[in-house]
């Protein structure tokens, strides 16, 4: 149930735990990430103008992950393109260490792999930018409710997606795209060992898999192929 009282939307059963009770008002919190900051200083004004409480921004995948860990908020709203953790990776993450918090990509991706890739990553939203205006209130005020909300742009890619076997694009792990971005990015073995919590020798198996999947056979190979895969930014 929605409810406009004169001051933007609320969720009227909507409870910050997590779970729902008639009769309780509650604004929805939420941390807002991009990488540009024209971005979210307009996703801002479209937020708080429908009601919702913005309690920080990220400006990358990172930054993201410690603010939603430090505000607790009600959703997070990421953007996939951003330096560091991508936003599909910092969803991984937060899925992991904060399932309460719910999470809603909003991308200019409308392509199978990502759309596929965020539902496995634990996101209950998507997103297309060029239906933000349309499309993000309703997702959030979905995903509160505990629902799956997905712009009407990537329903085809949805349906592509479960009707196609594998993991995604060239079959990468979730993981090993961690991995890939982490080493485009100019990170050493040791950096993303300590960045994923994840033994030197584990991050040296996951290039090595990278290596023989891609059929690449450098750090140089995986970088360019990283950028024109849109893992990381030139």
């Amino acid at each position: 149930m929605i409810c406009d009282d004169g001051v933007g939307f609320e969720v009227a059963h909507c409870v910050r735990n997590g779970g729902f009770g008639w009769g309780r008002r509650v604004t929805i919190r939420l941390v807002l990430a991009d990488d540009h900051v024209l971005v979210r200083q307009g996703l801002r004004t479209l937020l708080e103008g429908a009601g919702f409480v913005v309690a920080g921004e990220a400006a990358d995948g990172r930054e993201a992950v410690r603010l939603v860990r430090t505000e607790n908020p009600d959703v997070a709203v990421i953007d996939i393109s951003m330096p560091q953790f991508n936003g599909l990776n910092a969803a991984l993450e937060l899925a992991r260490i904060c399932p309460r918090v719910r999470l809603v990509i909003l991308t200019q991706h409308d392509e199978q792999q990502y759309v596929a890739e965020a539902l496995r990553c634990g996101v209950k939203g998507y997103v297309l930018k060029n239906q933000a205006a349309r499309d993000l209130v309703r997702a959030i005020e979905g995903v509160c409710r505990g629902e799956v909300y997905l712009s009407p742009g990537v329903a085809s890619a949805v349906a592509e997606a479960y009707a196609s076997p594998g993991n995604g694009a060239d079959g990468l792990s979730v993981r090993e795209r961690q991995v890939l971005q982490l080493i485009a990015e100019g990170n050493s073995t040791k950096a993303i060992a300590v960045r994923l919590g994840i033994s030197a020798k584990t991050v040296e198996s996951h290039r090595s898999k990278l290596m023989r999947k891609l059929d690449i056979h450098d750090t140089a190979g995986l970088v360019r192929y990283a950028i024109r895969r849109g893992v990381t930014q030139a």
